[in-house]
């Protein structure tokens, strides 16, 4: 008898017996922060700590140990998706397996301030920051292959949004000094540039001929991000059973914070502001193709209540 099966692990039971394990060691630390971050119930958050959470995270330590560099994960998803949450409960559940993990946002390499109001000087529809060409993308590839290289500490990059009243810019910088894997967040992490002639029949809201000029050109601006994309060793999608969602999410987040005695834009702007990135990358144009692309590992769809619908593999 091998010193396994005194414990009543057999190859048979092993996968079964370590997700039970981790999932009482991890539960408490995750049930806190959902709890504190979104008044979730117990049971939900048992619930998707089983079926998604654990075997995502567990899945990313088997990715890890088959290739001799730290894994960087692309997790692609809109405003409301989660993205920032699911690295979270990933990071909490993957250091609990001995893994040192880094979560770096598209907005962490973001130009800075000054460089970007000479952008907008030289491009006035460049009214926000997000769209593709306001990134540092020189920045990004730096980072990312000095962690693939091994070559710590690294300084990563972060933002600060608050800062110019809301208009952003470079705060002081991560030093991170142990890396196993990187989970690489934002709205358009890994989408693909698209045939030009989309443009001449677009959905709305891309409806004049300066809107179609605008979606072209930030389709162009897309091919400046290959690069970063080839840095992916794996690419997840959280992607709302319909894009819509994600403009009653910002509704409702800002209402949420009017109430809390905070500024927000009213309905009105919300509409303006959301419309503006449906323009630059519209997700029936960009994502959808995605859904069905070999460059993807895994899709999880999202509810309109933010509950995960089906998860599944696109090539099978």
């Amino acid at each position: 008898m091998t010193s396994y099966e005194a414990f009543g692990i057999t190859p048979e039971n092993v996968t079964e017996v370590i997700q039970t394990y981790l999932l009482n060691s991890v539960y408490p630390e995750v049930s806190e922060f959902c709890q504190s971050q979104f008044q979730l119930q117990p049971s939900v958050i048992s619930e998707v700590l089983q079926i998604l959470w654990l075997p995502l995270a567990i899945k990313l330590a088997w990715q890890r140990q088959k290739i001799n560099h730290p894994f960087i994960q692309g997790i692609l998803g809109g405003q409301g998706t989660g993205k920032t949450t699911m690295c979270k409960v990933l990071s909490l559940i993957l250091r609990h397996l001995g893994y040192h993990t880094l979560s770096l946002s598209l907005d962490d390499l973001y130009k800075t301030y000054s460089a970007r109001l000479l952008l907008k000087q030289q491009d006035q529809r460049l009214i926000w920051r997000g769209p593709p060409g306001t990134h540092d993308i020189e920045l990004g590839l730096t980072v990312l292959d000095k962690i693939r290289e091994g070559d710590l500490p690294v300084a990563v990059p972060r933002f600060d949004k608050s800062a110019y009243n809301g208009e952003g810019d470079r705060t002081t910088p991560e030093i991170v000094t142990n890396v196993d894997i990187v989970l690489f967040e934002g709205w358009f992490v890994g989408v693909q540039p698209i045939d030009a002639s989309t443009f001449d029949h677009p959905p709305p809201p891309i409806l004049t001929a300066e809107d179609k000029a605008f979606a072209r050109d930030m389709n162009y601006k897309l091919y400046d991000y290959l690069p970063l994309w080839k840095r992916l060793d794996s690419l997840i999608i959280l992607h709302p059973k319909d894009y819509r969602f994600s403009l009653e999410w910002r509704k409702q987040a800002e209402k949420k914070m009017i109430a809390a005695g905070n500024l927000g834009m009213s309905d009105l702007e919300i509409e303006q502001f959301v419309n503006y990135f449906w323009r630059s990358l519209h997700p029936e144009l960009f994502i959808k193709p995605l859904l069905k692309s070999p460059k993807v590992d895994l899709v999880i769809e999202i509810n309109s209540d933010h509950s995960f619908g089906r998860v599944y593999q696109p090539s099978k």
